[in-house]
């Protein structure tokens, strides 16, 4: 039976997490882990619902002591949880906030209402050692593309691709390097959270912060809060936004970008204004992360160690490393050789109008480029009436310009076959947490555009 540690950390004394200015040790974390695993309820699913990072941290530990699976949906609608409770009846929530879940809860601090747990400093450490096979959590798909699926994490893969982003990004505690800091924009509940930000802090020998900040003076306040070298992981929303704020930033030592495709320009600006590299991941809840490159010098992506891509029935599959068995990916790959390919957008990105073909990711791309535009999203209408023909519609936030103007950019950079019908201008896209539009989202945005005050080619909602 092979089995793998908690965590990586060579002391007792090492600083695994930042919280409110305050350096939490070794020692401190791993008896927080053992006094909420003693004090959970009984049911072998929990959906670790705890918005602070170090919280679900604890409580994804405690949940591996008492060999209960952690459930991490995208989010607590109503019907999610519906589905939660089809999938695990006896599911309940670890929550550090107050939550309107229609499940049973308990509540993290609940746990420490007779203070901390008692520390021996003297005592030495004894970091949990668990099985490979040990299963941890069921990841959800974002639902950007539809109805969120779970898919079952074991330990061992886990821990791999944890390492294994860490050897690549220079984090690996084989490197002597000082340990990182690991500050996070995305939520811990979402796959590139999950590895990035909890898995890699764990599997690396780093400290995470424990906060999730959201705008550019929370996360330059995270950032002062914790000690170099600083990592940051994020989006390329929230980098946009944080560049655009003109505000002053620390000194980074690295920034790591996922959940969307990262615009090489806005990857070099990055670079040079941080004066750090920045690194993209790839990946899907399904398989992992899987690869990674440093966008402003290449649009190549490196698969990351014993990682394979094969061919089969129109489809490129992902196997080896932490990747337990052959999973389809769901987007257009260009094999380069063994090891590096090109990504081209998600299978279900492409489009056919008037017998051209295009993806909805070159489209954004092309979109997200014009001079002004600092958001926006095509998207193509079901086609499941025919009562009416299926247009395609983009929604664009550029302050100061007009739809017209947007249009006629969009002309000089895409077929005319692809120009959208209507392009509407709206004062930001409801993009969530992790920086996505799922298509149910962008569904609501084209029915408002259906109503008789939304008709028309071009128009602009606030």
């Amino acid at each position: 039976m092979t089995t793998f540690a908690l965590i990586a950390h060579g002391s007792c004394d090492d600083i695994l997490a930042w919280r409110y200015g305050e350096s939490i040790t070794v020692r401190q974390f791993l008896g927080d882990v053992r006094h909420l695993a003693a004090a959970l309820p009984t049911g072998q699913h929990m959906l670790n619902a705890c918005s602070d990072r170090y919280h679900f941290t604890v409580g994804l530990g405690a949940a591996l002591l008492t060999q209960k699976i952690s459930l991490l949906p995208p989010t607590h609608t109503p019907e999610m949880v519906r589905q939660l409770q089809t999938l695990a009846p006896d599911v309940f929530y670890l929550s550090d906030a107050p939550h309107a879940i229609a499940l049973p809860g308990f509540v993290y601090q609940d746990a420490f209402a007779q203070g901390p747990a008692d520390l021996d400093t003297e005592a030495p450490c004894d970091i949990p050692h668990l099985c490979g096979s040990q299963p941890v959590a069921d990841v959800f798909t974002s639902g950007s593309t539809g109805v969120p699926l779970p898919h079952r994490k074991t330990w061992g893969a886990l821990v791999a691709s944890a390492r294994a982003e860490a050897l690549r990004l220079g984090l690996s505690s084989r490197s002597n390097r000082r340990p990182y800091s690991i500050v996070g924009t995305v939520p811990p509940q979402h796959m590139f959270g999950f590895e990035s930000t909890v898995l890699l802090a764990l599997q690396s020998g780093a400290a995470l912060h424990a906060g999730h900040p959201f705008y550019p003076a929370d996360i330059v306040s995270a950032l002062q809060a914790v000690a170099r070298p600083r990592l940051l992981v994020t989006t390329p929303v929230h980098l946009r936004v944080l560049l655009a704020s003109g505000i002053e930033l620390p000194a980074l030592d690295l920034v790591l970008s996922a959940t969307a495709p990262m615009p090489p320009q806005l990857a070099q600006a990055c670079e040079t204004r941080f004066a750090a590299p920045l690194f993209e991941i790839y990946g899907a809840t399904e398989t992992g992360q899987i690869a990674s490159r440093r966008t402003a010098q290449t649009a190549e992506w490196e698969l990351l160690p014993e990682v394979t891509l094969t061919p089969h029935d129109d489809r490129i599959w992902a196997c080896g490393g932490h990747v337990e068995q052959e999973v389809p990916l769901n987007d257009v790959l260009e094999v380069v050789d063994k090891r590096r390919f090109l990504l081209h957008g998600r299978l279900d990105d492409l489009i056919n109008i008037a017998g051209k073909r295009n993806s909805l990711a070159y489209l954004n791309h092309q979109l997200g480029s014009i001079p002004g535009v600092l958001d926006g999203a095509f998207f193509m209408p079901d086609d499941s009436s025919h009562a009416t023909v299926v247009r395609l519609m983009a929604f664009v936030v550029a302050p100061g310009m007009t739809a017209a103007a947007l249009q006629a950019a969009l002309k000089d950079r895409i077929d005319a076959a692809f120009l959208p019908r209507p392009l509407v201008l709206l004062e930001s896209l409801p993009r969530n947490s992790t920086g996505k539009l799922p298509r149910e989202t962008l569904q609501a945005l084209a029915q408002l555009q259906q109503t008789p005050a939304g008709q028309g080619g071009s128009g602009h909602a606030g």
